[in-house]
């Protein structure tokens, strides 16, 4: 009898884990962690909530394991973005252009994932998650930048860092409103002006 309770509540046989993944990627996507229940999750996924459980540990958990699958697949273009270019100006206007077409590439998961799937969330360790994976991508532009321009201030390496962030913020919002790639390339484009107006500044 325990035998066949232990079974009855673990993952289905057929159950697939990277299809659940992919699943649960594209509700966090539309609705953002909040907007999400067990409920809701389990029927997209096709399994009960308690085999959820037993499959994930908790909802947080595998919204963690969906964001290490987007690093790896529709995230994994930013930290390529930034090797390309033949200068930092090149770089950098490079990377707009890039998040500008991938933001909008996927109708059904525009934008990204890591600045707007934990937006006014109220789950302090998911927010955390998502956090980490901006810090990593700030810290990963700063390097760029500090390694380029070698006569910057440490402030003024981060106050740059800190304006890319902000750039990729805006797209991803603007891709998730419904902005046309076009418009968001455009916009890229003056972004990519406006830093390098700021770098020839503290380059002075």
């Amino acid at each position: 009898m325990v035998t066949k309770e232990k079974s009855r509540r673990g993952r289905p046989r057929n159950f697939d884990l990277d299809e659940a993944i992919s699943q649960a990627m594209d509700l966090f996507y539309r609705n953002g962690y909040d907007g999400v229940g067990v409920a809701e999750l389990s029927q997209t996924i096709g399994i009960t909530a308690p085999s959820l459980y037993a499959a994930f540990g908790s909802k947080r958990e595998l919204f963690r394991q969906v964001l290490q699958r987007y690093a790896q697949t529709q995230g994994s273009w930013l930290p390529q973005a930034l090797a390309e270019g033949d200068s930092l100006e090149q770089s950098i206007a490079l990377l707009f252009l890039k998040a500008a077409e991938v933001y909008s590439a996927d109708p059904d998961r525009p934008g990204c994932l890591a600045i707007d799937g934990t937006r006014n969330c109220s789950d302090a360790e998911a927010c955390e998650l998502t956090a980490q994976m901006r810090q990593a991508a700030r810290v990963g532009v700063r390097d760029l930048i500090s390694a380029a321009a070698t006569n910057l201030a440490a402030a003024e390496a981060d106050a740059l860092a800190d304006y890319v962030a902000m750039i990729l913020v805006g797209l991803s919002g603007s891709a998730r409103d419904g902005v046309a790639v076009e418009t968001l390339r455009a916009s890229a484009e003056i972004a990519a002006e406006g830093f390098v107006q700021r770098l020839r500044q503290y380059d002075r």
